[in-house]
């Protein structure tokens, strides 16, 4: 390499990257000039097209573990590296195919709206709301931490300077414009990211490792096995991916909370299968991608979230490494700005709520739920003339805003005091486990089945929550002095079988031996589900 060269890479890469973190900036102001209210502010105003919705949520489920951990796994796994993508995108199609039009109909703001609307139970629906905002708390965490360890590679400066920049960029087009600004610059972080795996990685890669037939020649026959073999992922670890994130995907805040965004059930469902696709050729690229590093470069990476950036380094031209690691930090400010949104919203709407007994937000809710302010009336809210719970307020949406940025600053604290620890990085890790495996274990069951099971009710999804949580910790707590190691008891795979089994046992029995669903809950809930299914509706009261 000339003299000078490599620095000419790294300036260049460095200058990409720094653009496009300007850019974002941008998004913010834009956005804020189409927040109008709440409903703006949290969910784009139930408006987006399928276009736009295709792109949010294919941004906002693959982020760095897709982008940066999918190229690794294939450099470490082959082809069978692909499963766990593959698995946010089954997720993702579930989502889209069998729940996301009824969610769409609901008209509300969280999982936690939609637990209190179907069985009419405020402490089942507040204990959800907790774990919820721990999940997309410690969700911002790790995705806040990823992004800075490319702008330390890439800049040099401490770690945690590079979290409060990285931090601050998220947190600035966050608060001022909200899902709008969000939404707008996932789709440039879409665009980017498309063409950083498909059009730059894949084909650089496949060339300088002479194609599949060169991969094949180098690795072996081993690495193209989709599962087990020599160094495939195994069949157990290949169930448990799609447990744990196809799973993950049905219940999330943050995807949920791209739901709420479509602008008809039609869009929902539409733009969420193709953007489940999406993902599925994603982590297939994404393991192509590693397969034909570990081809190129040979044995010599350790860890496999750095074969990402060896990739950039290593085998793509000056200025195209740049555009690479731009997409990786866009996979994750995706991922940490929509998690963030969604952290805030539940914290605001459900968590202090619960916590306090003080009014909704949103009986701010039923506004946005209902076409004028005499159904809203309908519903015993004495807040329909509150400016606290109008969503054209200034104050509501100042409100909303001061949530995002209280608990933005609270995670970037957080990432910076774990970048300083020396097990910071498995504090984090083990806190994003357990919130969760009890949100898959413990939630899960009640929240799916609200959707399926007419007889399921509040009893019963209380009980089940209850139930598969305490058993899921009890999971991590007897695997932790099995193996002898807190961590690698927190990181097994069995606590959330465990906990999955016995919410899905005691939510049929309680229910079952309890009385139904009050009449008055479920023809609330039956009014909405059964709304026309393709009719854009009003996101805001309609003046009389």
């Amino acid at each position: 390499m000339p003299p000078g060269s490599k620095e000419a890479l790294v300036d260049l890469n460095l200058v990409i990257v720094v653009l496009y973190l300007v850019a974002m900036l941008g998004f913010g102001f834009w956005g804020r000039s189409r927040t109008q209210n709440s409903s703006d502010y949290l969910v784009a105003g139930r408006r987006l097209g399928t276009f736009l919705y295709t792109g949010t949520m294919a941004a906002v489920v693959l982020g760095g573990a897709s982008t940066v951990g999918g190229v690794g796994l294939g450099y470490k796994m082959g082809l069978s590296g692909m499963w766990l993508v593959v698995a946010i995108g089954v997720g993702v199609l579930l989502l889209s195919l069998l729940f996301a039009g009824t969610i769409s109909k609901l008209r509300v703001y969280t999982v936690s709206d939609m637990l209190k609307l179907r069985y009419g139970s405020k402490s089942a629906a507040g204990a959800s709301s907790i774990v919820m905002m721990l999940y997309t708390m410690f969700l911002v965490v790790t995705s806040t931490g990823a992004y800075a360890t490319v702008l330390h590679v890439l800049t040099g400066l401490d770690s945690w300077i590079c979290i409060a920049i990285g931090g601050a960029v998220v947190l600035v087009y966050s608060v001022i414009g909200g899902m709008w600004s969000i939404t707008l610059a996932d789709q440039v972080q879409f665009i980017i990211k498309t063409v950083g795996i498909f059009a730059l990685m894949l084909p650089f890669v496949l060339v300088k490792a002479d194609g599949f037939s060169g991969i094949r020649e180098r690795l072996g026959d081993d690495y193209f096995a989709i599962a087990g073999g020599k160094v495939g992922a195994d069949t157990q670890t290949i169930i448990t991916w799609f447990v744990v994130y196809m799973f993950g995907m049905l219940i999330g805040q943050d995807i949920w909370q791209r739901v709420f965004t479509a602008r008809t059930p039609k869009v929902a469902r539409l733009g969420g299968t193709m953007a489940g696709v999406y993902c599925i050729l994603y982590g297939a690229a994404g393991a192509i991608i590693g397969m034909g590093a570990h081809a190129v470069l040979g044995d010599g990476i350790k860890a496999k979230n750095d074969v990402y950036a060896e990739v950039a380094d290593k085998i793509l031209p000056v200025g195209i490494g740049g555009l690479v690691l731009a997409a990786a930090v866009a996979a994750m400010m995706s991922t940490a700005s929509g998690a963030l949104i969604a952290c805030a919203t539940v914290a605001r709407n459900d968590v202090v709520p619960f916590l306090t007994g003080r009014a909704r937000a949103v009986d701010d809710v039923a506004v946005d739920a209902y076409s004028d302010h005499d159904a809203l009336k309908s519903t015993g809210s004495h807040a329909a003339n509150d400016d606290a719970s109008d969503p054209h307020s200034e104050k509501n949406i100042k409100e909303n805003r001061a949530f995002v940025l209280g608990l933005g600053v609270l995670t970037v604290l957080i990432s910076i005091l774990m970048a300083r620890l020396d097990n910071g990085g498995d504090l984090v890790v083990a806190s994003l486990t357990v919130a969760y495996d009890i949100l898959v274990g413990g939630l899960l069951v009640a929240i799916l089945g609200g959707f399926v099971w007419k007889r399921a009710n509040g009893t019963g999804a209380a009980i089940s929550m209850l139930v598969g949580t305490l058993v899921t910790v009890a999971g991590m707590v007897y695997q932790a002095n099995k193996l002898g190691d807190t961590l690698s008891g927190v990181l097994a795979n069995e606590p959330i079988y465990y906990g999955l089994i016995a919410s899905l046992v005691t939510f049929v029995v309680a229910s079952l031996a309890t009385p139904k669903t009050d009449d008055a809950v479920r023809a609330e809930w039956d009014a909405r589900v059964h709304r026309p299914a393709d009719v854009e509706l009003d996101a805001t009261p309609t003046a009389r």
